[in-house]
């Protein structure tokens, strides 16, 4: 069996990441390529957390930019996320790996309630545990949701999946300059604004010494190197920066 760094993680996917360059809905390639990548690490006795997001199907920030209610655009965001988890689950069960979706909204038909040891029960059974809707709250992000429940459940690392290779100082799309950082502290990301993940998640990592992996989700086989400590990535923690 592989060597790991980690035995219980959380995997934060952007609902982005399920699709293709059109930007919405979801792709049935990329999700089966996703969900490939989460059974290798399954079979090799990870326990598996995943935080997907909705702003592949509604952004509710960007709906109140453009008149909605904030707390009206976010839940319908909530109910975004829904879709992504259980199209989630629905692909990694094909693969043969029992999975469970827990919402922070009640929908008893399609997805069990959120209960923090029972989380901790089935990651202790082997199965993929899918946190949906967030916190269950408007104007908090996915990002704070991933943060949360990892705290929660005793993960002992975030994994963010990005559509490029690290944090950079600019935006790199844009910028072929653009210096990538290979290890931040928290305070760091924090003062330069950096957005990997919003403030109040960051807050939380930092007050509770969390590590936070972001990587490059469209290089086949990066979850697992991460996990195996590869030098890929832009790490933040409290370490020293070396960057």
């Amino acid at each position: 069996m592989a060597e790991y760094k980690h035995k219980r993680i959380l995997l934060k996917l952007s609902g982005e990441a399920l699709t293709n360059k059109d930007g919405f809905g979801i792709d049935p390639k990329i999700l089966k390529s996703i969900s490939k990548q989460i059974t290798e690490l399954h079979d090799d006795g990870r326990e598996i957390a995943i935080v997907v997001g909705g702003g592949n199907f509604f952004r509710g920030i960007a709906a109140s930019a453009r008149g909605m209610e904030r707390a009206t655009g976010d839940y319908i965001g909530m109910l975004a996320t829904i879709m992504n988890s259980l199209a989630l689950q629905g692909a990694l069960e094909e693969e043969g790996v029992y999975t469970r979706v827990q919402s922070a909204i009640n929908m008893h038909e399609i997805a069990e309630a959120y209960i923090r040891r029972r989380a901790i029960r089935h990651l202790e059974k082997g199965r993929v545990v899918i946190f949906a809707a967030g916190t269950g709250n408007p104007y908090f992000s996915t990002d704070t949701a991933a943060a949360l429940r990892a705290l929660e459940i005793g993960a002992e690392v975030i994994l963010k999946a990005t559509k490029v290779d690290g944090i950079y100082d600019s935006d790199p799309m844009i910028n072929p300059d653009a210096k990538m950082f290979k290890k931040l502290k928290y305070i760091e990301v924090l003062n330069k604004e950096l957005r990997v993940m919003d403030a109040t998640a960051i807050s939380l990592c930092k007050d509770n010494d969390l590590p936070i992996v972001i990587f490059n989700l469209g290089v086949p086989g990066n979850i697992k190197k991460v996990l195996q400590g590869v030098d890929i990535g832009t790490i933040v923690e409290g370490g020293d920066n070396g960057s």
